[in-house]
């Protein structure tokens, strides 16, 4: 698909995309009832039980959901969509885009956004464990007996969701929104009827019963925030998603149903813990009578799969996107969905998620302990997305700084109490998503850095162009009267895989196409402005094709738009000649060894360039060059 989703978006109905916004944005924020005020009073965060302190954390839940999610996320980071899409990375090309004009900080900033698109995984890992785990320990209330179970029930359902993941989400997708609708008015009506036997919980509303319990906690504050912070987690997911659904249907979903949902179901825990004080030991299931508790762990179960699922197809979209930014290798990508080019599936990274996961439930065992490890690597990219959101701001939209640098101090300052808070959990659980986070901004770092080196060795010592066609003969030369089509990173240099044609078949083609890619930092490059054609000799062309990050590349069917500026290309004459390079590591100022090694195994093991540009394999020549870095 070339055609930016946006347009498809505009004929369908609002209600409809409202309706799917609520399906896959709102599922992880949706969870966290099951497990945020369990945490808020359990044994790490020192906070007593009473009357007092439940109206004081239910209001600073409320006001959190408030000033962070609402008035953040939804009001303000909405803005900040790149070309209609949203997400870490796209966010990193807008700011980075902003700074243009100075190179070192453009770096920094794009080093920064790659961190925390890698805290993401961390997300992806995290979120299936703990929402599967937070929905099956409600076996325990319907027999202890089964409490050995929960997590070998556990692990069956996550590597059923991840298995069928090849199938993608089209089939199960037009579910997903009502179920969720379900279980947000669930939420509500069960939040209404509890808050009738403790009426007096609504005093949570008034923001002077957060403040009184801010200022009560003393050091243990940040005990506190760190399972308050639990009530947030999702947030990310309005801004990641706006390119599916767009920005008023996720506003009027928040807006109507979500948060008011949301709201009364916390307050709902809140006064049935002021009424029974004992529920504390699961105070969600117990909300509900006993015989509902049933039907609602099968509708949780069906709403944490749902809340996983957003974040698996997340981290399919977040790698397509580094892939086509150069901070990850080329990966097999399966196009699930004939109309749709976002519902995408990648093997490797299905599995390598699926380990993730796995190992989480296996070391954590509880939504408890997980609990500790979650909320880190949330609040990081909370701060991240606070901090490159002011450069684009201040540089993109031309704020004055006195309200640009206010309003980012503001929601800096909330960032930084949560990720002091979650800290505080670091040898709980919290360096689980730290040590993910890092181990992969290594790899894509060091595919970024390297992918310079190779360009710039290949530059150091290729043949200019400009200079190799003036001294060809090609009256001399045998002829192949085809279309011949050398990929080159370089466009300005001879591709080495014309000079092997040259050397070793000793024929030329009778047009020659020197095709570059180039990925823009932008989603979507449209059909209008996908291909440039420039004449340099007889015989001899210069191509550049260019795509979005959000763009499915298709060089044949690029190609075929060639004809319109003046290249005829038979696409049944072509032959597509690659130069696959291999890297030799070698002493000097590039990288360290071990990183250039690294980068060495990358290039080998990246997937191919055939599928990744849908080339016809019956038409594709490979010619390998050794390359030093």
């Amino acid at each position: 698909m070339n055609k930016p989703e946006s347009t498809d978006k505009t004929k369908a109905g609002l209600a409809a995309l409202t309706l799917g916004a609520i399906g896959v944005v709102y599922g992880d924020i949706g969870t966290s009832p099951l497990y945020t005020v369990k945490e808020v009073f359990g044994e790490n965060s020192g906070v007593p039980l009473n009357p007092e302190n439940l109206t004081g954390a239910i209001s600073v839940i409320f006001w959190a959901l408030m000033l962070v999610v609402t008035l953040k996320y939804v009001i303000l980071i909405l803005k900040a969509d790149n070309h209609g899409e949203g997400g870490g990375l796209a966010l990193t090309a807008l700011a980075s885009e902003a700074v243009r004009k100075n190179p070192k900080l453009k770096t920094v900033l794009l080093l920064i956004g790659v961190f925390g698109a890698t805290l993401f995984y961390g997300d992806s890992v995290i979120t299936p464990a703990i929402s599967v785990l937070g929905a099956m320990e409600g076996l325990t209330l319907v027999t202890p007996t089964l409490t050995p179970y929960i997590i070998p029930i556990s692990v069956l359902i996550l590597m059923g969701l991840f298995a069928v993941q090849r199938y993608g989400t089209s089939v199960v997708g037009r579910f997903f929104g009502p179920i969720i609708v379900l279980w947000f008015a669930t939420l509500g009506a069960v939040g209404v009827v509890n808050i009738v036997s403790a009426p007096e919980i609504l005093h949570a509303l008034n923001p002077v019963h957060g403040i009184q319990f801010i200022f009560d906690r003393g050091w243990g504050l940040f005990a506190a925030f760190g399972a308050i912070v639990l009530a947030l987690t999702g947030a990310e997911a309005l801004y990641a998603d706006m390119g599916h659904f767009g920005k008023k249907p996720i506003r009027l979903a928040w807006t109507f149903l979500v948060f008011p949902c949301l709201a009364l179901n916390y307050l709902g825990q809140g006064a049935l813990l002021i009424a029974q004080p004992d529920a504390i030991e699961n105070p969600f299931y117990r909300s509900f009578p006993d015989a509902w508790v049933i039907p609602v762990l099968c509708l949780a179960t069906m709403a944490a799969i749902i809340a996983s699922q957003a974040v698996i197809s997340g981290a399919y979209s977040m790698s397509k996107q580094a892939i086509q930014l150069g901070f990850l290798p080329r990966m097999k990508i399966q196009y699930t969905s004939a109309k749709e080019s976002g519902q995408i599936y990648m093997p490797a990274v299905n599995w390598l998620l699926l380990a993730g996961v796995l190992l989480a439930v296996l070391m954590f065992k509880t939504s408890s302990n997980l609990a500790g490890a979650y909320g880190i690597a949330v609040t990081l990219t909370m701060l991240i997305t606070t901090t490159l959101t002011y450069f684009v701001i201040r540089h993109s939209w031309g704020l004055p700084a006195w309200l640009s640098v206010g309003a980012t101090i503001f929601f800096i300052l909330i960032d930084i109490l949560l990720v002091v808070s979650c800290a505080f959990k670091l040898f709980d659980g919290g360096w689980f998503p730290i040590v993910l986070g890092l181990a992969l901004f290594v790899v894509m770092s060091t595919w970024w850095r390297g992918r310079k080196l190779l360009m710039k060795s290949i530059q150091k010592d290729g043949i200019d162009l400009s200079e190799f066609l003036p001294t060809l003969n090609v009256e001399q030369i045998n002829r192949a009267y085809r279309t011949a089509v050398y990929p080159v990173a370089d466009p300005d240099k001879v591709p080495m895989a014309l000079l092997h044609n040259l050397k070793h078949n000793q024929v030329l083609h009778a047009s020659n196409v020197m095709l570059t890619v180039v990925f823009e930092s932008v989603p979507w490059v449209g059909n209008l402005n996908r291909v440039e054609v420039k004449s340099l000799s007889r015989g001899f062309w210069q191509v550049t094709v260019r795509y979005g990050f959000m763009n499915t590349p298709d060089i044949p069917k690029a190609l075929e738009l060639t004809d319109e500026v003046g290249l005829k290309i038979s696409l049944f004459e072509t032959t597509y000649f690659l130069s696959r390079e291999t890297v030799v590591p070698t002493p000097g100022s590039g990288m360290a060894k071990w990183r250039e090694q690294l980068f060495a195994t990358m290039s080998r093991n990246a997937g191919g360039v055939v599928d990744f540009f849908k080339l016809p394999s019956n038409a594709v020549v490979e010619l390998g060059t050794r390359v030093q870095i």
